[in-house]
């Protein structure tokens, strides 16, 4: 008699991952078959099946255990804390531009006592300290508005030589002042309206739609002829209420003063109270509603009290910490932007555009960036037109690759004929405040302003940066602190031509001793 074999099935990757072959086929396989398939089966499933399936496991964030392929009690509190962790570093760099902001809004309000929307000059050195990355030269005008308080609200400009921009308080730019702006320097009056106004349109206004509560104006002095600038333009600077029946008292420009003060955004738990005002104040943008979904899981939620308990606050204040790391990396060794002068080591400061859009996404990275070590934008500080505006470019590293201490003494050769049509200075900040050096000197920068400035013979400038003046240097000299790290930008007031082709450049610094 014949013996006739029975087919047997073929066993795929497929079949073995829904789970092996069915019982009826098995049988078919006879017992030894059925036995080799099953141990075929469980040999491929163990092969194919996800890493959480293992009991145990090593990762970045430590060791993590699952029990029937899901996470121990342990490891899911592990895991969320460390979402938590995560989204608040997130968080840190993206609050960066409105924090800096709202810090300055209540240094107006509770230091130098402004009235909402009143102006403020900040002309000396002690007055500027407190300001991210200010020039030293330049007189500055700032106000800052509650637009919930104070309803519609005109600056009105004299005609003058100055530049500057009406923000929201995310430090985007709403439109830009003076020489650079509508106005053209011929003067002119603002209506700035709140969010949510109906659309007016008065004869003789540039009308200025805010879409956050909280808006920014400020104003630069440009004159060669400071005292002068200060004396004939400042009186006819001024703001006041508006409506559709008549406008409010004037408010003209005052001295801010030489209170102590910094706009500089606050460390630990006092920066995360600036995020709950506000997310508690300002009004829901689409962009940032994911942002928003991961903050109520730290105890910031629109209409809700901020009272993280133990847990929160603990991975609060290590966010701050990290946060920071993270947003000083982002500004002192950008990655967004190759050198500006190849081959060098310098860099954009200003790498963000001024309503923070690029095709495709939104500019995170670089609005942190500038926002971390400056206040403000404007059209005309990313000019590309000869002879208009301004563009910042800054150096935190010497020739070699070394970040600028305090302790060293570097030379800076600026070559002839600076590409600046107005002037261009060179300013020393603190890497750790960000705001100007503070030393024996009192002066932070030195400029083509300056009268004594010594040039060589071929028309270059060398100027020097560190504790003590080389011999006969003192002229070109800004004094540095040792033990601090310290950045400096360069800027082009009105660059020429030869700064957009990059036919003159500025070597890097190098260190002397």
């Amino acid at each position: 008699m014949k013996t006739t074999l029975v087919n047997q099935p073929n066993i795929n990757r497929r079949d073995a991952m829904k789970g092996g072959v069915s019982v009826a086929s098995l049988v078919a396989m006879g017992t030894g078959a059925a036995v080799t398939a099953a141990a075929t089966t469980a040999a491929v499933v163990a092969a194919t099946a996800p890493a959480l399936a293992q009991e145990a496991m090593d990762t970045r964030i430590g060791k993590l255990t699952f029990e029937s392929g899901y996470p121990s009690k342990e490891t899911v509190q592990k895991l969320y804390d460390e979402m938590d962790f995560q989204r608040a570093c997130q968080a840190y760099i993206w609050g960066i531009p409105a924090v800096g902001l709202i810090e300055w809004q209540l240094a107006q309000r509770d230091v130098f006592k402004a009235k909402n929307g009143e102006m403020l000059s900040f002309i000396s050195f002690k007055e500027k300290l407190g300001i991210l990355t200010p020039n030293f030269t330049t007189p500055y005008i700032i106000a800052m508005i509650d637009m919930e308080e104070s309803g519609p609200i005109v600056v009105e400009l004299p005609a003058g030589l100055m530049a500057g921009m009406i923000m929201d308080v995310w430090q985007r730019v709403l439109a830009d002042l003076g020489v650079v702006g509508p106005d053209q320097g011929k003067g002119g009056k603002y209506l700035i309206l709140p969010p949510g106004h109906k659309p007016v349109a008065p004869q003789g206004y540039h009308v200025v739609q805010s879409p956050s509560r909280a808006a920014f104006i400020g104003l630069r002095l440009l004159d060669a002829d400071r005292e002068k600038a200060i004396r004939e333009l400042i009186p006819g600077i001024k703001t006041y209420k508006w409506s559709e029946s008549g406008t409010g008292d004037v408010m003209p420009v005052r001295r801010a003063g030489d209170e102590k003060w910094s706009q500089m955004p606050p460390r630990g738990m006092a920066y995360w109270e600036r995020i709950n005002t506000l997310v508690q104040t300002e009004p829901v943008l689409e962009r940032d509603r994911l942002i928003l979904a991961q903050l109520r899981f730290l105890g910031i939620e629109k209409g809700k009290p901020f009272s993280p308990d133990a847990r929160q606050k603990k991975i609060l204040e290590e966010a701050a910490v990290v946060g920071e790391a993270m947003a000083k990396a982002n500004t002192s060794d950008k990655r967004v932007e190759p050198a500006f002068w190849p081959g060098t080591q310098w860099k954009h400061a200003l790498v963000v555009s001024v309503d923070q859009r690029k095709p495709g996404f939104d500019q995170l990275d670089e609005r942190a960036a500038w926002f971390y070590e400056a206040i403000a934008v404007s059209k005309g500080m990313l000019t590309e037109t000869p002879g208009v505006g301004q563009r910042y470019i800054a150096a935190y590293k010497d020739r070699d690759g070394n970040w600028l201490s305090g302790g060293n003494t570097y030379r800076l050769r600026v070559p002839a004929n600076p590409p600046a049509k107005q002037f261009w200075s060179v300013t020393a900040y603190d890497e750790g405040t960000r705001q100007m050096v503070v030393t024996e000197q009192g002066r932070p920068d030195l400029s083509s302003r300056k009268e004594d400035l010594v040039k060589n013979n071929d028309g270059s400038v060398d100027v020097y940066f560190g504790p003590k003046a080389p011999a006969g240097k003192e002229a070109n000299w800004v004094q540095t602190e040792p033990g601090k790290g310290w950045f400096t930008y360069f800027r082009f007031y009105a660059p020429t031509e030869a700064f957009f082709d990059k036919s003159w450049a500025a070597p890097d610094f190098e260190k002397m001793n």
